[in-house]
């Protein structure tokens, strides 16, 4: 309970998510050891539960319900043209503002808003994505139609996505302001390419942040569609089909997550024979962090592919495989999301201040346009036990939420496959031994001594 409070709390307090523009490095000296049990344990009871639930009780928990008719305005337009306005305004100031990353606006956006509190937003309130992006505004208001009559491939974001993955492990300087700005020009126009030639499609199926945020969206309680309707958290999740390019997608982003965390830690390190006390810089990691991301990956996708064919096996259902492992895979989500919030949860706590900083003072000449007077960045948290604490709880409860309800989930998808309590849950056991494992394993990196 006091895990479940904690989180919370920290949610509606914080938004957490990733920042590379402040590095953590942080000695934990917390007995972990019986928070990591009991989130383990915590996973385990799910998982025997799911035995005595009745299916008609479960199946309404994953039930939809109508509210109202969706509200008749639509302001996504402006909304995407005022982003794309602010976008270009922080690519401008990433070219002529300051060096120092945690003073330049750019950096700032890109790693503590959009690529960290976005997801969180996604997953609370739903798809802001679709109306925030900085491209679908323009190209509303440009009136073009498709040049070409294709659909492009899911395969192209998986593929974007471990680009980008790679540049934020390996890249020698992911925050420097003018590297940076060069990059999101680069993809701005990109995709503002693509979509001259595709369409909507384009951001619908090949770009991988706004399927991926679609995706985490669907964990919302509130979504709209022929109407405003409510539901458990993954509700949508636990009746999608979703094509198999889609769900690789969905292993990478985990994947790639959960080594983010691990190629900080003194053990990770040393296995790449780095002393983490006298760190020699990104560029003496980046070979071994890229293999060792690539490697990641494809191990998870093995695992979860193999769990999942062996509790099909175990029921006699081997032939569904092809047609369940996509729907299973989007039981990670909720795992994803939760080693987001775990992981990034003390960059963010330090890079939201900054964010602050910056935009009273964008290019860094002293002014103060929000009338903030002198303001101070603090670190006083991570030097006070009861706050320590607090915030370890936060990240343990994170992981832990994550995996139960990526239990609830899976049994969820099975139960609507398989038709049968008692075959649905069986065909589970492999599955949920890995979410059981992969628990222990995130309460472990999250345990570890990090540097770099």
């Amino acid at each position: 309970m006091r895990c479940c409070l904690i989180i919370i709390l920290s949610l509606l307090a914080f938004s957490p998510a990733v920042a590379h523009v402040s590095e953590r490095a942080l000695v934990l000296l917390l007995p972990t050891e019986i928070y990591i049990r009991s989130g383990v344990i915590a996973v385990a009871l799910t998982v025997a539960l799911l035995f005595l639930i009745p299916p008609s009780a479960f199946k309404s928990l994953f039930k939809s319900r109508s509210l109202s008719k969706p509200p008749k305005f639509d302001v996504s337009t402006w909304v995407s043209l005022a982003s794309t306005v602010l976008l270009f305004t922080a690519i401008y100031i990433g070219f002529n503002g300051p060096r120092d990353p945690l003073a330049n606006l750019l950096p700032l956006l890109i790693w503590t808003i959009w690529w960290i509190l976005l997801p969180i937003l996604s997953a609370l309130f739903g798809n802001v994505w679709q109306a925030l992006n900085p491209w679908s505004g323009l190209y509303r208001l440009s009136g073009l139609k498709p040049v070409l009559k294709t659909r492009p491939s899911y395969a192209i974001a998986s593929a974007t996505l471990i680009l980008f993955s790679l540049f934020v492990v390996t890249d020698i300087a992911p925050d420097d302001p003018d590297r940076l700005a060069t990059i999101t020009l680069a993809y701005w126009l990109f995709t503002a390419l693509m979509m001259v030639l595709f369409g909507p499609d384009w951001l619908s199926r090949a770009e991988p942040f706004t399927v991926y945020f679609t995706q985490l969206s669907k964990l919302s309680l509130l979504w709209s569609d022929d109407a405003v309707k409510t539901g458990f958290p993954g509700t949508r999740l636990s009746i999608a089909k979703p094509p198999i390019l889609l769900t690789i997608l969905i292993i990478i982003a985990l994947g790639a997550g959960s080594f983010d965390g691990l190629n900080e830690t003194f053990w990770w390190l040393a296995q790449i024979g780095i002393n983490p006390l006298e760190f020699p810089g990104r560029s003496a990691v980046a070979w071994p962090n890229g293999i060792g991301l690539l490697a990641g990956i494809t191990l998870l996708g093995t695992i979860v592919a193999t769990a999942t064919w062996l509790g099909l096996k175990l029921v006699g259902e081997a032939g569904q495989f092809s047609s369940l492992f996509p729907r299973l895979t989007l039981s990670l989500i909720p795992i994803a999301l939760g080693y987001h919030i775990a992981h990034y949860l003390t960059s963010f706590m330090v890079g939201i201040q900054y964010v602050l900083k910056a935009a009273t003072d964008p290019m860094g000449t002293g002014q103060d346009l929000l009338n903030i007077g002198q303001f101070y960045v603090t670190t006083s948290f991570f030097n006070v036990p009861s706050t320590v604490e607090a915030i370890w709880l936060t990240q343990a409860s994170a992981i832990v939420i994550g995996h139960i309800l990526a239990v609830l989930i899976a049994h969820a998808i099975a139960l609507d496959a398989l038709k049968d309590h008692r075959r649905a849950t069986l065909s589970q056991l492999p599955v949920a031994a890995f979410m059981v494992a992969y628990t222990f394993f995130g309460l472990w990196i999250l345990a570890q001594p990090t540097g770099a």
